[in-house]
């Protein structure tokens, strides 16, 4: 049987990085838990040991259960009753298993009955599940939720929930409204403190909420009466125990039909306080999405993989001709680039992951103690760089999702648009990856600062001094003519002043940085581990540099009157 980790290298190379060492060490606070907790590592090749296991597990059960469930789950969908969900049948035996194996609140500290797992190996259970099935990804990732629980909610609060969550209870987090999506500011949904019940009561109505009837929400809700923008939102925990929530219906939706999508309509529903009152957008919802925009960029991936998987598949299997259509120039120039894509994708979503991992880490370890000074700044590095990956992680690999999951029908021809093939699930369900948790163009409003700041040249330019091995220094010398190419017109952009100019270049400029980025980092792959990088760093680097001039040459052609024109 299929094996959904140990059958792509390309996972175990990035998870052996060589950053995870300060990863795990920060993660694991120098090992301390080994004297209470048998199955703590004692040092950083058992705890890399360790992952190496879970993710071996994950891939198995993967393989033997959740692929096969895939298209009975895609086909069957959950359903509506009496304001409760019930899954699909594949979706009950997918989550029984993954929780018997001990994969939920992964993340969590030990204490309450997690894994302590860095962000970065749970990322990659994430994108493993994915790949074979992205609607149950949905459900089974979302327990990423608990962390923004852990990181802003009480004592009493962490030993009631957390627990539950690592004994395989389910979360969701409740943002959108009939009239409050991409715009969270508009959230209606109102919180009341009632003294008689000493709790918060919640009245309104949410939509669009994956795993809607899920054990444990987050909700986002307005507690300020009067108020009509983000300073008067809260956010706030219902346990579905308490009961006050129900399901109206379940969207039907064209992919990720695994996933139960809900309408949500709560009356007089009991809730307590995460965090202080008046943050939940403006923090807590902030660090919510950060962690769920790195979801959906490994679910993207995950996608990507699949999409890769079926498509080379077919082109070895499909004669035409007298031969293979893997033989054919136009199909084999698909496959690579659809490899390249992955590659460098996966190489920016494991470099993002990364990056949090140790901020987080530090802030956690800050909870305890005073950081020291090298610590405060290590932290203060992270961060910033974590936060100006996110959106080019999201962005771009819900991108090549879908970009994959064309090419990969194109390569099945008339065959791929049959509904026997699992090409057009994959494609279905790729469709939502580049709309939900924030659409591309809100990625790139969130990585346009980082543009003009001169972050992402910056980071480009650290990675220009990092060496690499001989085969790869031409392609170097290109990548660092692209980088001019992207300096350039940034410079030419933030010259003339005008912000309207600057919003209609951005999504160009933003996939020129990100470009360049991946680029380097597929170099810096194709150094340490030429067999299984070195194709793809030659084809995404020629990709990426007709992507380069083509925005380019877009950037310098066009005037203010273009862009009056386009208005009309």
């Amino acid at each position: 049987m299929a094996n959904f980790y140990t059958d792509i290298p390309e996972l175990k190379y990035h998870l052996n990085n060589p950053i995870m060492k300060r990863i795990c060490e920060l993660k694991e606070r120098n090992y301390r838990d080994k004297d209470e907790f048998d199955y703590a590592p004692l040092d950083f090749e058992d705890a890399i040991d360790s992952y190496n296991k879970v993710l071996e597990i994950t891939g198995e059960i993967t393989g033997e259960i959740i692929a096969p469930n895939a298209e009975g789950v895609d086909e069957e969908g959950p359903h509506c009753a009496n304001g409760r969900v019930e899954y699909a049948s594949g979706t009950k035996q997918n989550l029984d298993a993954m929780v018997k194996a001990g994969l939920n609140g992964m993340t969590m500290p030990r204490e309450f009955g997690g894994l302590n797992f860095p962000i970065t190996p749970y990322t990659m259970c994430a994108e493993i599940v994915a790949a074979a099935d992205a609607g149950f990804g949905n459900i089974w990732s979302l327990q990423d939720c608990i962390e923004t629980l852990y990181e802003f909610g009480t004592p009493d609060q962490h030993s009631r929930f957390i627990p539950r969550v690592c004994q395989g209870e389910t979360m969701s987090m409740d943002l959108t409204e009939p009239d409050a999506g991409s715009d969270l500011q508009a959230v209606m949904l109102k919180a009341t403190y009632s003294e008689k019940d000493g709790c918060w009561l919640l009245n309104g109505v949410k939509r669009f909420i994956t795993n809607g009837d899920a054990d444990i929400h987050l909700v986002l809700a307005r507690s300020e009466e009067g108020t009509r923008d983000g300073r008067g939102l809260s956010m706030f925990i219902y346990d579905k125990r308490q009961g006050g929530v129900d399901v109206r219906r379940i969207e039907n939706k064209l992919g990720i039909h695994g996933s139960p999508t809900c309408e949500l309509v709560y009356k007089n529903a009991k809730a307590e306080l995460c965090g202080d009152r008046k943050l939940g957008l403006i923090k807590y919802v902030m660090a919510l999405m950060n962690g769920a925009r790195l979801g959906i960029a490994a679910q993207s991936v995950g996608l990507s993989q699949a999409a890769y998987n079926e498509g080379l598949a077919y082109a070895k299997d499909r004669k035409q001709f007298g031969k293979a259509i893997i033989e054919f120039p136009a199909v084999y120039d698909m496959l690579s680039i659809m490899k390249g894509k992955l590659d460098a994708g996966r190489a920016l979503l494991y470099q993002t992951a990364r990056y949090v991992d140790i901020y987080k880490a530090l802030e956690d370890i800050a909870r305890e103690r005073k950081l020291t000074p090298e610590e405060r700044q290590e932290q203060k590095q992270y961060a910033k760089l974590a936060d100006s990956l996110t959106p080019l992680a999201k962005g771009m690999n819900s991108e090549y999702a879908n970009q994959n999951a064309y090419d990969c029908i194109q390569i099945h021809g008339g065959s791929g648009f049959m509904m026997e093939y699992a090409c057009q699930r994959i494609y279905r369900d790729a469709r939502i990856t580049s709309i939900y948790e924030g659409t591309t163009q809100l990625q790139t409003v969130a990585a346009i600062r980082y543009v003009t700041n001169g972050s992402y040249i910056a980071t480009i330019r650290e990675f220009e001094k990092i060496p690499c091995s001989p085969d790869m220094e031409p392609l170097m010398s290109r990548l660092k003519k692209m980088a001019d190419k992207f300096e350039a017109s940034t410079n030419a952009v933030k010259e003339t002043q005008d912000q309207e100019f600057l919003d209609f270049t951005a999504r160009r400029l933003m996939e020129m940085a990100a470009d360049c980025i991946m680029a380097h980092l597929l170099i810096q792959d194709a150094s340490r581990a030429p067999e299984l990088f070195s194709k793809s760093a030659r084809v995404y680097l020629s990709y990426a540099e007709a992507e380069v001039v083509k925005h380019t040459n877009y950037i310098q052609h066009i005037d203010k009157e273009d862009l009056a024109f386009f208005k009309k």
